[in-house]
């Protein structure tokens, strides 16, 4: 790996990474642990807060990930979150579970009474916070290090000594500080890019100094988009252990995520980190619980990681999985996507329509790419609903409806929200009602009570965008449900959310059922 020495365009220097070939080779036989922040560092994202039982459920998802360690959070916030962590160290979980402490023996003790399995210990590192923030010395961090380290070992804690700001510290410092920690007993210190600004360069210089101590964990930000290459340089450098959290939520740019980690070290090195078909599961759960959502083109579990709509790619791929894409989407628990738009071709759609069972001839099926062309140009996304209703113009079948929304009252005031729907399922007509968190959420239930064993189907995402401004503002919702081993997106307008979400819902489950023969009395 080389990297640009100069932004002169006229001076080609490069300097190798790595002096020809990394300290540490990256191979199959390489161990690499990753200790998971997201419970700590994840949470220190603006607008993130995880109540207990959040924070209980992301750590039994870490761990059938098998993840290494766990920070479960930091004793030294207050009463609620020692609680919290108690509430995982009680879960009985493989992974060891760790607190943040700050360098002062109160830290510890407070751990301690959290019952976890060991502590990264914080200590400063560069002037900036030796200095300023502490208003220490050198030489006071180091005996105050090395006392505290004997504490929490004398105490039977597992120990990482992590130089706050370590990637502006001096060099010689940083690399006294770490050998003062490991030799009072610290397991291993931890190279920390508080703030994301650092090189690789100086990332691998910094970590092979560590690393010649001992074991060493590195801990990267991505403030200019260099949290992996810092990774990398530091496993090349001697690390043996990743800071990481789950979608790279953190302060500011964020963290190094967890689930690229996981797959650039699989994919490039065969280096086995977690059980990556857990990934995609422990991303969807960490968006939910802490309402970041993830972008769209989000590397390993965005929405588009596995998602092609251009002709020339949907053709490659139905021919070749691998031709456009870098690992098989099942490795990280994903399916792979088809979507159709202005860049669709006579193959995407070919294969869309045979999905949903399907036949058209060779005109027909020009018929229905001009005419999603048509909406592709107009800026609309084009559902499965969108593609069977103008398949069925096209060949001009009148689709026989099994499910129809006939009526939706909902209301919130200022009591619990309820709904009341009336539908029209296979000519009968059914009444229910139903209470939840929102209006949407009651509208919901109701819609599911009306249809009972037929409402069996997943609602596998639920995504609502506002087309027109104002407060009579339009908005779609778009939901995709998966019933058995049939999948269809659909989407619905309306300036009532509500009316909006049931009426996809409804269309959805419409169509899941319309392959299916209708029940008799006796079976629903």
């Amino acid at each position: 790996m080389k990297f640009s020495e100069s932004t002169n365009a006229s001076d080609h220097t490069v300097t190798d990474l790595f002096r020809g070939s990394p300290e540490v080779p990256l191979t199959s036989d390489r161990h690499v642990q990753l200790l998971d922040t997201t419970l700590r560092d994840g949470e220190q994202a603006p607008g993130v807060s995880l109540t207990p039982a959040e924070k209980a459920d992301i750590a039994r998802a870490l761990d059938r990930a098998s993840v290494s360690v766990i920070e479960a959070g930091s004793a030294c916030t207050g009463a609620g979150e020692r609680e919290t962590i108690r509430r995982v160290t009680e879960l009985g979980l493989d992974a060891k579970v760790t607190s943040f402490a700050r360098g002062v023996q109160n830290d510890i003790d407070l751990a301690l009474d959290c019952d976890v399995d060991g502590v990264t210990l914080v200590v400063p590192a560069s002037d900036r916070h030796v200095e300023t923030k502490v208003g220490t010395t050198r030489d006071d961090v180091v005996a105050k290090t090395e006392e505290l380290v004997a504490y929490a070992k004398d105490h039977g804690l597992w120990v990482e000594i992590l130089g706050e700001d370590g990637s502006r510290a001096d060099l010689d410092f940083l690399e006294r500080l770490a050998a003062a920690g490991l030799d009072a007993g610290a397991d291993r210190s931890c190279f920390a890019d508080t703030v994301g600004h650092t090189s690789p360069e100086h990332t691998y210089e910094a970590v092979s100094r560590l690393a010649a101590l001992g074991p060493t964990s590195t801990h990267t930000h991505d403030d200019l988009g260099l949290a992996m290459t810092n990774v990398y340089a530091s496993l090349a450098a001697g690390a043996d252990m990743v800071h990481t959290t789950v979608n790279g939520i953190g302060e500011r740019a964020g963290n190094v995520a967890l689930e690229e980690v996981a797959i650039a070290l699989h994919h490039c090195y065969d280096v086995e980190t977690v059980k990556l078909d857990e990934v995609y599961d422990l991303a969807q759960l960490v968006a939910q619980s802490t309402g970041v959502d993830l972008a769209p083109n989000k590397a390993v579990v965005g929405q588009n990681a596995f998602t092609h709509e251009s002709g020339i790619h949907t053709d490659g791929t139905l021919k070749d999985d691998s031709m456009y894409e870098p690992y098989p989407p099942e490795t990280v628990g994903r399916e792979r996507r088809l979507v159709l738009g202005k860049h669709a071709g006579r193959a995407g759609v070919r294969a869309a329509l045979e999905e949903h069972g399907v036949d058209v001839d060779s005109d027909e099926l020009s018929a229905v790419v001009e005419r999603v062309k048509t909406l592709g140009d107009r800026g609309k996304r084009v559902t499965d609903a969108d593609l069977l209703t103008i398949a069925e113009e096209v060949q001009g079948r009148e689709r026989e409806r099994r499910v129809e929304l006939k009526d939706l009252t909902a209301a919130s005031g200022g009591g619990t929200p309820t709904a009341s729907v009336r539908l029209l399922v296979d000519g009968e007509e059914r009444v229910a009602s139903g209470t939840g968190s929102g209006p949407v959420d009651a509208a919901v239930e109701a819609v599911r009570s009306a249809l009972g064993a037929s409402a069996n189907a997943q609602l596998d995402s639920y995504h609502v965008d506002a087309i027109t401004g104002g407060t009579d503002a339009m908005v779609t919702v778009e939901v995709q449900m998966t019933r058995d081993d049939r999948t269809v997106t659909v989407a619905a307008s309306d300036s009532d959310i509500t009316r909006a979400s049931v009426v996809s819902m409804v269309d959805a489950l419409d169509r899941l059922l319309a392959s299916e023969p209708a029940p008799t009395p006796a079976d629903d």
